[in-house]
């Protein structure tokens, strides 16, 4: 389970445990005599239209072109290729920046005195030197929340990490720990593939699909990828090829790759969800300095049709940044114009291996904690009140305690800790996703982002 501990303030999760049994098991290769792997597993988007579902590869071990991705089994039998996310990808074994020793979580929890925000002003004055400024209102709101949530993060992760050190989920030990460099995979851009998309020729009403099923034989090039909801439908995870790049698709999962001027695919698939989780490309200086992702202005947000996808007291869930000129525009703007009710605020808290905040808590430049703004969609309908029966509202103040993934923006998954707020088999969707869910739909221009094969390891062949 992905929920290793669960306690009044919160939960404990294992992100990588849940990645890990989402079924990346490739189940349909069949291996002939002789040691030929016929992979029906492999679906082409990218090259010729013509495509073929059958990929042919050599079982042998001592074959220069034996990759990981090659199936090995017995002749004549379905050979199964199991996957794992690369663990080291969450091994965070120590704090990016150490807290001073009276700081540390170990330590209990220092009360933030008017002395402590004495001591901060001067240090933020003499960080700030060189710019001849002291505060500006953005910074002193981030200190005022600060000071708010502050207690309750600390107090609260203590609790959960006690509990994991107690059950050895979490290691003290410095044997335990290692400081491997992760080697991240250089993978082709698929927000320049959304780009290239715009130049494909217009799809005839008449002739427009709203779903394509991996199973389908004639699954033709990027255009159709692009252009309408892609499903994975059976109970094993599937390969696709996209630009000669190859991607796992978890099981009883679907997606949409586009980005937020082509969304009309999306109001096609005629679905309505019970959960929409949105983590939006929020604006910020840093992200135009660094250029490394699109990022979308607050306008821009709010003409995502989330009441037109949204069921019924659907259960709304943003990400949002330490930035209280987000916090701020996601309750008094945004949801107000998604007629979304804000009910809680709850905290992602990250944290290392041993337990210890991956950045100071009273760090001035960047938190090791995330806000996320929870809300329902209002209405009077019958439907609405029938949905609502036997669940549980919405607490305040909770927290989601974890190891982070060391990939940028790589979120934790929420389905296990909003599991006891919702109905059994609702439908979930997700909004600029960069990885998918059994049981998910997922949109967003890097939707398949985390999907690369080379994110994975083939643990084992049956």
């Amino acid at each position: 389970m992905s929920v290793v501990h669960r306690l009044s303030v919160g939960w404990l999760l294992d992100h990588l445990s849940f990645i890990n049994q989402c079924g990346y098991e490739i189940c349909d290769s069949f291996v002939c005599p002789g040691g030929v792997t016929l992979d029906a597993s492999v679906t082409s988007t990218g090259g010729c239209h013509g495509t073929s579902t059958f990929v042919a590869t050599s079982s042998s071990s001592n074959s220069p072109t034996h990759r990981p991705e090659d199936a090995i089994g017995t002749e004549g039998k379905m050979a199964k290729m199991r996957y794992v996310f690369r663990g080291e990808f969450f091994d965070v074994s120590k704090p990016h920046i150490v807290a001073p020793p009276e700081k540390q979580l170990c330590q209990g929890c220092p009360e933030l005195t008017i002395w402590t925000f004495f001591k901060f002003h001067c240090f933020l004055i003499l960080q700030k030197r060189k710019r001849k400024c002291v505060f500006n209102q953005g910074e002193l709101d981030a200190l005022e929340y600060h000071s708010k949530v502050r207690k309750l993060i600390w107090e609260g992760t203590l609790h959960l990490v006690q509990e994991g050190l107690k059950s050895g989920f979490l290691h003290r030990s410095p044997a335990e720990l290692s400081c491997r460099k992760n080697n991240i995979p250089v993978v082709c851009g698929l927000a320049e593939l959304c780009e290239m998309a715009k130049q494909f020729p217009a799809v005839n009403e008449g002739d427009h699909q709203a779903v394509r099923v991996l199973e389908d034989e004639n699954f033709s090039p990027e255009q159709d990828l692009l252009s309408c909801v892609t499903e994975n439908n059976s109970d094993c995870a599937k390969i696709i090829v996209l630009m000669g790049q190859k991607y796992l698709v978890p099981p009883k999962s679907s997606f949409l790759l586009s980005d937020i001027s082509c969304l009309q695919p999306l109001l096609n698939y005629k679905k309505k969800y019970d959960i929409i989780v949105i983590d939006p490309p929020w604006e910020n200086k840093s992200v135009k300095r660094s250029n490394r992702y699109n990022h979308l202005s607050s306008w821009q947000i709010m003409q995502i049709p989330v009441p037109a996808l949204a069921a019924p007291n659907c259960l709304v869930v943003t990400w949002v940044t330490n930035r209280q000129k987000n916090l701020r525009f996601v309750k008094d703007e945004l949801y107000p114009h998604w007629s979304v009710k804000t009910l809680a605020e709850w905290h992602w808290v990250k944290i290392t291996r041993a337990g210890e905040f991956v950045l100071p808590l009273d760090s001035l430049h960047k938190k090791p904690y995330e806000v996320l703004v929870l809300g329902r969609v209002q209405g009077d309908t019958e439907e609405a009140l029938r949905k609502s029966e036997g669940v549980l509202p919405i607490p305040e103040n909770k927290l989601i305690v974890s190891i982070p993934c060391t990939l940028h923006s790589h979120k934790p998954p929420l389905i296990a800790v909003l599991a006891e707020f919702i109905k059994p088999d609702v439908e979930c969707l997700e909004l600029f996703a960069r990885n998918l869910q059994p049981g998910w739909t997922s949109w967003g221009n890097e939707v398949l982002k985390f999907q690369h094969i080379d994110y994975f390891t083939l643990l084992q062949n049956e």
